[in-house]
């Protein structure tokens, strides 16, 4: 029959129409921003920077290798490192960004920047009401805008954040049964090296 396809297809566009209006599974239609649709897990925006402890500084896992910097597409991460070092979250002396800025106005939200950070230090965020009057200023964002405790990374992304915590827990137990070797061992040439013999004493002559 001439048309048939085109009468199945309006068919079936119908009683989708007429269904969306009676189904709860097809009522799709979420009033924001007074209802919102929860965020997914695997949900991406633009990158923060993540910290452990109470204080952002302190605690920033950032050691401003600049390789994000580096890999990024747009070139919209900039970064200085600092002069001096502070001791990581493995107690290791690492440099730190003195100034870490993202644009956001250019940021393409592609998450390179996570893939090629070894230090698990910038991680991306749910966030996307970021809406500002100034478009310049307001989309620059600086390392104390950007930092997010990893309590909150855990908040929003649960299932990679607790990966990430056993992988870091694992290399920080690595380097501390590496730094007990290494100091027995000192500590064992130490004892085995031979000792000066005692200066002789004078005696009395005849």
């Amino acid at each position: 029959m001439l048309g048939e396809g085109i009468l199945k297809g309006m068919a079936e566009t119908a009683k989708n129409f007429a269904g969306s209006f009676v189904s709860g599974e097809r009522l799709t239609t979420v009033e924001y921003p007074e209802q919102r649709i929860p965020t997914v897990e695997n949900a991406r925006v633009f990158p923060f920077l993540v910290y452990d402890g109470p204080d952002w500084q302190a605690g920033l896992r950032c050691v401003a290798c600049q390789i994000c910097e580096k890999e990024c597409p747009p070139k919209c991460i900039y970064i200085d490192k600092s002069a001096d070092k502070k001791p990581d979250f493995v107690g290791k002396a690492q440099f730190y960004p003195t100034r870490f800025d993202i644009d956001i106005s250019v940021c393409m939200s592609c998450q390179i920047c996570v893939e090629v950070c070894p230090f698990e230090a910038i991680k991306m965020d749910t966030q996307f009401e970021l809406a500002t009057e100034d478009r310049f200023g307001g989309l620059l964002l600086d390392r104390e805008q950007l930092a997010r405790s990893n309590e909150y990374y855990h908040s929003i992304h649960p299932a990679e954040a607790a990966e990430v915590d056993h992988r870091l827990a694992e290399e920080k137990v690595k380097v501390a049964a590496k730094a007990k070797a290494a100091a027995e061992a000192a500590a064992a040439k130490a004892a085995a090296a031979p000792r000066p013999n005692p200066p002789a004493t004078a005696t009395g002559g005849e």
